[in-house]
């Protein structure tokens, strides 16, 4: 009889704080690894390609990959294997968790997207801006008023703008971002609201901005005091909101939460859309 030999256990090795935070490759943003386990062998069900096709060279954190020509930037990340854990709300093009930058190699350029929305190209450098550190100033919407005094109160810097429009050009959303400063100077918190309403506060703009302006939360405030103080009020919404308060919709709101996610989506589909 052979005696069994002890085979040395070699523990794996631990992903501790240090080595991830020594990684270029792995950011607040989002957990990477070229090998994640149990990543490689469903990639393809969950990214929707075939492999071979029409394919692309990218930079990632300043590294190459090739990745299909098809896919947005969001999806040809973890078509390299990046595991997405911040950055990446309702890849919808809504929510502006996914702000990202990237020049082409050869261009002196920078482009602001969204990286749910945009299609990956040759030669793409990217680089990731899921948070930007807004100046959110604290008020109460009950004890203020919409006058020209509370931006300067509140947002003083909106009066240090100089002009150069790069807020802008680097808009995710195409909106005339320097121009609903302007209406926010002058007080004419109508104007702004309505001209900033697409706004996803993706913080582009601001990282973009050298009078250190927080564009999307000077926005937010002139849509709160638009609605709270400006426009008019909407009878139908007043009505259905005591109807909530005094227990009206309680029976019908448990209905709809206990409805399938299926039926939920098709309900959404074809609701009514007041025009």
């Amino acid at each position: 009889m052979i005696p069994r030999r002890r085979v040395p256990c070699v523990p794996k090795k631990e992903i501790t704080k240090d080595r991830l935070s020594a990684s270029s490759e792995k950011t607040a943003f989002l957990l990477s690894g070229d090998k994640l386990s149990g990543f490689e062998k469903d990639r393809k069900e969950r990214i929707g390609h075939e492999p071979m096709e029409n394919m692309v060279n990218i930079f990632l954190m300043g590294k190459k990959y090739e990745v299909p020509a098809s896919l947005t930037i969001m999806k040809a990340m973890e078509y390299a294997g990046y595991r997405l854990v911040r950055g990446c709300g309702c890849r919808n093009g809504f929510c502006g968790a996914c702000a990202t930058i990237y020049r082409i190699k050869g261009e002196t350029a920078l482009h602001a997207c969204l990286a749910c929305q945009t299609q990956v190209e040759e030669g793409m450098y990217i680089a990731t801006l899921p948070f930007f550190p807004l100046v959110k100033q604290v008020y109460d919407i009950e004890k203020i008023s919409p006058s020209e005094q509370i931006m300067m109160q509140l947002y003083p810097e909106i009066y240090s703008c100089i002009g150069c429009n790069a807020c802008t050009k680097s808009c995710t959303q195409g909106l005339n971002v320097m121009q609903y400063i302007a209406y926010a100077q002058r007080g004419d918190f109508k104007k702004c609201a309505e001209l900033s309403f697409d706004c996803v506060m993706c913080g582009i703009c601001s990282s973009r901005c050298p009078a250190g302006i927080s564009h999307p939360q000077v926005a937010m405030l002139a849509r709160r005091l638009n609605g709270k103080y400006i426009a008019p009020e909407s009878e139908h919404l007043n009505t259905r909101v005591k109807e909530i308060q005094d227990g009206l919709c309680t029976e019908a709101i448990e209905a709809i939460m206990a409805k399938p996610l299926e039926e939920l989506k098709e309900l959404y589909d074809h609701r009514d859309i007041e025009k």
